[in-house]
């Protein structure tokens, strides 16, 4: 997908698909006047987030005016990147990219009722978390909750989860000590290749299988009262799979439709809660959580870009960078041992941190699909010089 940079396509343009794949972007005549016509009153407003927060003001005030078509088209990239992602944790062969896509950004007003700039919130991010989860209520709802292959939920599972939702499944002591064991079990002997992705996991192979079972019927002499009957591979799996129903059916409640009535409420739909109240469910807490972990992946990576970038810079570069952030030498300093002008070094610098910004921004648009607006790139500057300060002084 192109990423679009204009704040006047921004806010006036919209997705065109070939299929399941990005086409192209279809500018809307009208908004584009309405933007042309805003920036030359306000020449001096380039931030897209400025224009963000002053349509969503405007929308407030009438829902169905011109605002509302302005952030639709603004949310637009945003919708793409969290359907393309959610539907990815999905085994769905019913709804593709475009269909979800749809479902989503017909949602939109959900997104304009639940966002409030006033508590710090940014309407892309929380415009993220919303879209997604209206792709999953759909999905669940056609009975593609596979948002884990069965063993991955179970990897992820916490005792405490396992022991709530199995209990609340009506199962009988007995039986929930005998299936947390077994889970116990297999999260002990079921140690999958962590290059693989971790929400979609295969069924562990029959070695595997074997040493779950004896893992199970050696532990349940001493851990279970009363310890039961040695069991076979076959009843273990079923047992498994009984421990991810029940998981399922306790995280991600079924809902017969999303637009019934709020119980004990005059007014508002079962859709409102699911949206507005985007940590409610346990299964989005978990996937929260591994979208946290991913966060510092990527903040690892960004440090592993930057280091390569300043591996290929030339050696009096790379000592130019040593001198001014680890020496903590002024510019006039730096001169004088270089034998060259103060103004040289404040330029190259400049050149340095502009080479870093550029190899920086070419992967962030590539990996992490953000648009590299004049915004983007003076924040990105800010990290980088940030992130030299601490790589050159790891512990100041």
């Amino acid at each position: 997908m192109r990423p679009r940079q204009d704040i006047v396509e921004i806010f006036s343009t919209f997705i065109q698909f070939d299929l399941d794949r990005f086409s192209n972007w279809a500018s809307d005549p009208r908004l584009r006047r309405s933007m042309n016509q805003c920036l030359k009153e306000s020449p001096q407003e380039i931030a897209e987030n400025f224009w963000g927060i002053y349509w969503h003001k405007k929308w407030s005030k009438n829902p169905k005016g011109l605002a509302r078509e302005h952030l639709i088209a603004y949310l637009q990239e945003v919708c793409f990147w969290s359907t393309n992602k959610t539907i990815t944790g999905f085994t769905s062969s019913q709804y593709n990219v475009p269909d979800c896509f749809q479902v989503a950004i017909t949602g939109i007003d959900k997104v304009l009722k639940g966002f409030d700039g006033d508590r710090g919130y940014h309407l892309k991010s929380y415009a993220t978390i919303t879209f997604s989860n209206l792709i999953r209520e759909l999905l669940r709802q056609r009975q593609e909750i596979d948002i884990c292959s069965e063993w991955s939920l179970l990897r992820k599972l916490s005792q405490k989860r396992l022991i709530e939702s199995l209990q609340n499944a009506g199962l009988s002591p007995d039986t929930v000590a005998q299936y947390v064991l077994a889970w116990s079990s297999f999260k002990t002997l079921y140690v999958p290749n962590r290059q693989s992705s971790t929400r979609k996991l295969n069924k562990p192979d029959e070695f595997t299988w074997k040493a779950i079972a004896n893992w199970y019927n050696q532990e349940r002499i001493t851990q279970l009262n009363p310890p039961g009957e040695a069991v076979s591979t076959t009843i273990l799996e079923q047992w498994l799979l009984s421990c991810v129903k029940a998981a399922r059916s306790y995280l991600y409640p079924n809902v017969t439709s999303i637009n019934q009535p709020k119980p004990g409420y005059e007014s508002g739909e079962i859709v409102d809660s699911l949206v507005g109240d985007v940590e409610e469910s346990l299964l989005n807490q978990m996937i929260v959580e591994e979208e946290v972990e991913q966060r510092n992946q990527q903040q690892n990576q960004i440090g592993d870009v930057l280091i390569q970038a300043i591996a290929k810079l030339p050696a009096d570069e790379r000592k130019l960078l040593e001198l001014y952030y680890a020496q903590k030498l002024k510019q006039a300093a730096i001169a004088k041992a270089l034998n060259t002008k103060q103004y040289n070094i404040s330029r190259q610098l400049t050149r340095v941190k502009k080479s870093l910004l550029k190899s920086l921004a070419i992967w962030t648009e590539e990996t992490l699909h953000i648009s590299l607006t004049s915004d983007v790139i003076k924040n990105t500057s800010t990290i980088i010089d940030e992130w030299l300060e601490h790589h050159y002084n790891p512990n100041p």
